[in-house]
């Protein structure tokens, strides 16, 4: 990709030789208005993400970096992560609860510990002693497997249930759940942009804004040109 800036100041240099050795004096000052133009421009583009050493508010992007960093959280928390949205979030279009898909983490959790819960409650009961007569725990072990998948599967069951769902939504979305939630996520934005420093804001900005930044070069030579054209013009 071209570079705009470039090109456009190349030609005004060109046309600027050109009126110079060949007399041509409406050339000349069209030529030395489109490079001021440009030029200007060009040199105000590259001091707002450079710091130039004695141009006093050069390197803005970079000097006011926390506060860019204060505008994107700002942004982020008002526009996205918002109790409207949260709510929103929560709720399908028919105004029906959100079914969260717990199935996945279900699947994954480790029932040992209800099962030996289990265990430990038929111990303390009336059949433990029963149950020593019949080998003790030993005697359970048979059952592990099929009551694991069997609690799994109740589980899987309940938490698909409209009911279920009602009660997680009245739940989550309560508004001190919900302000709990956004305290969680802003903490976590404000650690992802600490990471950020003020070379990455910088670049994240330039990359987004280049190629049009670059347009501000290749007007101030157009319209630069022309203002000098006029000015030859009117003999000023």
């Amino acid at each position: 990709m071209f570079n705009k800036s470039f090109i456009t100041n190349l030609i005004a240099v060109i046309a600027c030789a050109l009126g110079w050795f060949l007399q041509i004096d409406w050339l000349l000052a069209m030529a030395l208005f489109a490079l001021s133009g440009a030029l200007t421009n060009w040199i105000a583009i590259h001091m707002l993400f450079e710091k130039v050493p004695g141009l006093y508010g050069s390197g803005i992007i970079q000097i006011k970096f926390e506060q860019f960093k204060a505008g994107i959280k700002t942004l982020i928390m008002e526009q996205f992560f918002t109790v409207e949205n949260f709510n929103k979030f929560l709720s399908e279009k028919s105004g029906q609860a959100h079914h969260f898909n717990l199935k996945p983490i279900i699947s994954d959790t480790d029932m040992t510990p209800a099962f030996d819960s289990l265990v430990a409650t038929i111990k303390q009961s009336s059949f433990g002693s029963m149950l020593e007569m019949f080998g003790g725990d030993a005697a359970l072990v048979p059952l592990k497997e099929p009551f694991i998948e069997k609690l799994k599967s109740s589980v899987i069951e309940i938490t698909e249930s409209e009911q279920f769902a009602e009660k997680l939504k009245a739940s989550v979305s309560s508004e001190q759940n919900i302000t709990d939630m956004m305290n969680k996520v802003e903490l976590l934005v404000e650690q992802r942009l600490e990471e950020l420093t003020p070379a990455m804001v910088k670049d994240i900005i330039q990359q987004m804004i280049k190629s049009h930044l670059g347009w501000l070069v290749v007007w101030g030579g157009v319209f630069g040109g022309l203002i000098g054209l006029l000015a030859h013009v009117l003999n000023f």
